[in-house]
């Protein structure tokens, strides 16, 4: 019999091994003589070991378990409960052994936090109650904030109104193209009328103001100003005119990085370089030209004779020939008949920033006045740029359509009463690769005119239009072509088009058209301060799912949190700031302006968002079974590992949302009169 008995085992934080035996310890019987007489097996025994150490040396129990009686049988070493310790964590080695529980553990890793083992997000959620009262807290807070946020831009948007409705100063330009502007109580002024009645001719510039095609004017001048100007002088404005106009490689190579990057800030870099190049233009123009390519002496003297202004998208301008006065000729300017059929260039391109619309200002409104009045021109301008919003760049052929449509059933009805009709027309100058699109006004003698001489009495206009000379600048020759419908595609000038040619027109692409599923002009569908208290609901509902989805990924590792906010730089932070800035924006046109913007980082965004639900799969589902590590289930009581998702899906949906929440209103923003997406067109013209 072998027995041990320690004079003196040390516990707890003093611990140390008792003895340290390296071999083996027989304790069995010796053998006999003969077989059948062999020893029996002795003892082999210890001192009684205290709490937390077992065995004959009394070691330290194995991690995970504990003894809390005196004693050395292995079996006395319990395992921990189960229940004790979270999910999160393991159990820790102490020394001198686990006398009582609880067990000690530590968490797993060190973005877990003691005592639960839970990320920083979920120690927010269970702090106010857990899954279920935290999402329904959650959702009150963010209703009481939308109504406080709402009532706050309501009050900031009825004082601006109050403040905004003071007389219109003197020399004010006003805008009745734009159909929420549209008021019959608007006059043009004296000064304008004057201006206009000197108005000689309106020269379109070629290109759609983009850094690969910027603005440009041909060499060759025009008929109609042929007489009034000196065609060398002529020359050399307009080469000056087109450096001025021409950007920078360099302005171009920062678009195209930031479109990769951040197309938001691509879009607003580009604008920038527009009104840039536009401003340069006007002073130009205005004050450094010394005007000598006019043969008007009092033109040159008061540098009168040449005026160039923009649609307030900077994609469409257009230079103005004035008379000086000194001509003594009575044949100019030209009347508005000599004129006819006169083009004019929609402004935009179709996308959702800039859509097309027709800018009639005051010198083209009173021209046409000699035709139509003014009212009646500007309500049809109004009409048609309500139609105009909703053509869609990439699906032309679709939505030029209802345009179509509309031009038949509102337009020429009402235009026709005084001898005026407008076609929807296509312009393409010799050395420009871009498409512009526009309307044709012609009077219904010139249609039935040219009618009669093609011997086409079942067309009710002529096919094509050629409104163009071989140095690409628009001119009004009216000369109808009998080619078949396909010649269209070939030919470089201006052509009506009807039902036959829209097949034919080239659908271009962009980054917008791509996305436009998501943002697109709509018709509006009033409640506007519902929509905008869902706006702001779902604006703050944004901010707080980005902040938990970050704080999600923060419980993974740094690197998603990188991912996913800079995989497009920020672009998942500054829909906040943006859509704030255009609730609370001065004017329906500036809010509806900073809206699109708004609209535009929202969608961008949501690459963000799909980035880290990316980065959470890959983690949950790329890693091996047997190191699988839990790291932030809030929404399952039973703490399991399935819900990962929900935070980037409930984000990705929000923001969804909030695209068709913004496209409503924009619309409600721009298009406050509804009769005009009327289909009642003596309801239309009624209102």
């Amino acid at each position: 019999r072998i027995h041990f008995h320690w004079s003196d085992i040390p516990t707890g934080d003093v611990y140390h091994p008792v003895a340290i035996v390296k071999g083996r310890v027989y304790v069995r019987g010796g053998m006999g003589i003969i077989e059948d007489n062999i020893g029996g097996n002795g003892t082999l025994t210890g001192k009684a070991c205290p709490e937390g150490l077992y065995g004959l040396f009394c070691e330290e129990c194995p991690s995970g378990t504990y003894k809390n009686v005196t004693g050395s049988d292995k079996a006395l070493c319990h395992l921990c409960p189960a229940n004790d310790i979270p999910h999160r964590a393991v159990y820790v080695t102490v020394r001198g052994g686990v006398a009582e529980t609880p067990c000690p553990y530590k968490c797993i890793s060190d973005r877990y936090h003691m005592p639960h083992c839970y990320t920083t997000l979920e120690e927010l959620i269970y702090t106010f109650g857990g899954p279920w009262l935290f999402g329904v807290l959650l959702v009150v807070v963010l209703l009481l904030l939308a109504l406080v946020f709402s009532v706050a831009r309501m009050k900031f948007v009825s004082g601006d109104e109050l403040h905004g409705s003071a007389p219109t100063q003197h020399g004010s330009q006003i805008d009745h193209s734009f159909p929420f502007l549209e008021s019959l109580n608007e006059v043009m002024e004296t000064s304008r009328v004057e201006e206009s009645q000197g108005h000689m001719h309106r020269i379109y510039f070629l290109g759609p103001n983009t850094f690969s095609e910027p603005w440009h004017l041909s060499h060759t001048p025009p008929e109609e100003i042929k007489e009034i100007v000196y065609e060398a002088a002529f020359n050399g404005f307009v080469d000056e005119v087109n450096v001025i106009a021409a950007y920078q490689w360099w302005e171009g190579a920062i678009y195209i990085m930031l479109s990769v990057l951040v197309y938001p800030l691509a879009w607003s870099w580009q604008q920038s370089r527009r009104r840039l190049k536009f401003q340069k233009l006007r002073d130009f123009v205005r004050s450094e030209y010394d005007h000598s390519c006019l043969r008007s002496f009092r033109s040159r003297a008061l540098y009168e004779g040449l005026k160039v202004a923009a649609t307030p998208d900077l994609m469409l301008a257009h230079l103005d020939f004035f008379l000086g006065g000194d001509e003594k000729r009575s044949d100019l300017p030209p009347q508005v008949h000599q004129r006819l059929p006169m083009p004019l260039i929609f402004g935009g391109d179709g996308s959702y920033m800039a859509y097309y619309s027709l800018q009639s200002d005051d010198i083209l409104t009173s021209l046409l006045s000699q035709l139509v009045p003014p009212t009646t021109w500007y309500r049809f301008v109004a009409g048609l740029n309500a139609q105009l919003r909703l053509v869609q760049q990439g699906k032309l052929r679709s939505t030029f359509r209802s345009v179509m449509r509309w031009i038949e059933t509102h337009g020429n009805p009402a235009l026709k009463r005084h001898g005026v009709r407008v076609d929807l027309a296509r312009f393409q100058a010799l050395s420009s690769s871009s498409c512009q699109y526009g309307i044709l006004v012609h009077t219904i003698a010139d249609e039935v005119a040219s009618t009669r001489s093609d011997d086409e009495t079942e067309q009710q206009h002529p096919w094509g239009t050629q409104i163009e000379n071989h140095s690409g600048d628009f001119r009004e020759n009216f000369q109808p072509l009998r080619s078949e419908i396909n010649h269209v595609r070939h030919q470089e000038c201006g052509e009506i088009i009807d039902i036959g040619s829209l097949q034919f027109l080239k659908e271009e692409k962009d980054v917008l058209s791509l996305i436009s599923f998501l943002i697109h002009n709509t018709k509006p569908v009033g409640h506007q301060d519902l929509v905008g208290l869902v706006i702001s609901v779902l604006l703050l509902g944004d901010l707080t799912l980005t902040l938990l989805t970050l704080l999600q990924l923060y419980s993974i590792s740094l690197l998603e949190v990188f991912l996913a906010m800079f995989i497009l730089p920020l672009s998942i932070i500054f829909p906040f700031p943006a859509g704030v800035s255009a609730l609370f924006s001065h004017g329906p046109r500036r809010s509806a302006s900073r809206t699109r913007v708004y609209a535009l980082w929202n969608v961008t965004s949501l690459v963000n968002v799909v980035v880290a639900f990316v980065c959470g799969y890959v983690h949950y589902h790329g890693s091996s079974s047997g190191k699988k590590i839990p790291y932030l289930q809030p929404w399952n009581i039973s703490m399991d590992e399935n819900e990962w998702w929900i935070f980037p899906v409930a984000l990705f949906l929000c923001k969804v949302l909030q695209s068709q929440l913004v496209n409503w209103h924009v619309a409600n923003l721009e298009i406050q009169d509804y009769s005009l997406y009327s289909d009642d067109s003596e309801l239309f013209w009624q209102s």
